[in-house]
This record gives C-alpha cells, sequence and structure tokens, in this order.
C-alpha cells in the first residue's frame, strides 16, 4: 500500500490526431499531484489541478445497441464511464476498450475528412457516461499537446 508521501499517478487513454492527419491513441499517466487539504478540517489527499477555466459537462448514456460510426471528438473531453463499458478504434487500428475507473482523453478534431474514431458499448449492456469538454481550449484541439503535457 503507498504512503501517503507517495505521489499517484492516473492512467488515461489519449486519443489524438498525428501529424499526417491520423487518429491514434496511446497510454499515458497524469502526474504532478500536490499534496493538499480541501479545507476546514479535511485531511490532505492528492490533487491534480489541471485546468480551469469553461467546461461542460454532459451525463450521457449509450444504448445497449450504440453504433459510433466513424466521427471526431466533438470538443477535447475526459469521457469517464460510470457503469457498463465502451471501445473506441482509431485509425491506426488500434482498439481499446474501458470500463468502470478507466478514462480516455478525446481530442481527434482535424483527422483527414474527420473520420476520428469508431465506439460502442461493450457486453450489448448500455454504458452510463459523465463527459467533460473543453469546448474554449483551442490548444488542445487535436490532442497536441497530451493532458499531462500542459
Amino acid at each position: 500500500m503507498p504512503k501517503s508521501t507517495d505521489q499517484p499517478a492516473i492512467n488515461y487513454w489519449h486519443v489524438y490526431t498525428d501529424d499526417s492527419g491520423t487518429s491514434r491513441q496511446q497510454k499515458r499517466q497524469l502526474t504532478g499531484f500536490t499534496l493538499e487539504s480541501m479545507g476546514g478540517n479535511s485531511g490532505s489527499q492528492w490533487n491534480n489541478e489541471w485546468l480551469k477555466g469553461a467546461s461542460q459537462i454532459i451525463f450521457s448514456e449509450l444504448p445497449a445497441d450504440f453504433d459510433g460510426d466513424w466521427h471526431e471528438n466533438p470538443q477535447p473531453q475526459w469521457i469517464i464511464p460510470l457503469s457498463g463499458g465502451w471501445w473506441v478504434e482509431t485509425m491506426d487500428g488500434t482498439r481499446t476498450e474501458m470500463r468502470v475507473g478507466e478514462i480516455s482523453f478525446g481530442a481527434d478534431q482535424g483527422t483527414t475528412n474527420q473520420k476520428g474514431h469508431r465506439s460502442g458499448v461493450l457486453d450489448g449492456k448500455p454504458c452510463q457516461m459523465m463527459i467533460v469538454q473543453f469546448p474554449e481550449e483551442k490548444k488542445m484541439k487535436g490532442g497536441t499537446p497530451a493532458p499531462d503535457e500542459l
């Protein structure tokens, strides 16, 4: 078990557009956490204040028969499954599956012919998600730099 002084890292899948307009994804880690209290008499916890500014939060459910044919992420966005699972396939042929506790940062804007990625649900069951979009963050469109590089 890690000690309270051991800085954590959180894994995530990064969906981005490379220089040739092809969507790709790779597993990365958020680091740079600070041990601090949230206030009052609360104990210290590890926080990574990644981005402050305008965001939109969407709660969504992909139905059991969801077919997310080729499309780009509408905005740079964190996608967090709350129940069920989903998959993402990028133009390079990489396919990942994510369930509760596995997160993705989708930023594949600007792909060739706006192809982006495909996605769908796992196990033929609905997938409930929380999506946090950053519509005003133009520097994050296309996914370069990655969130852990900001």
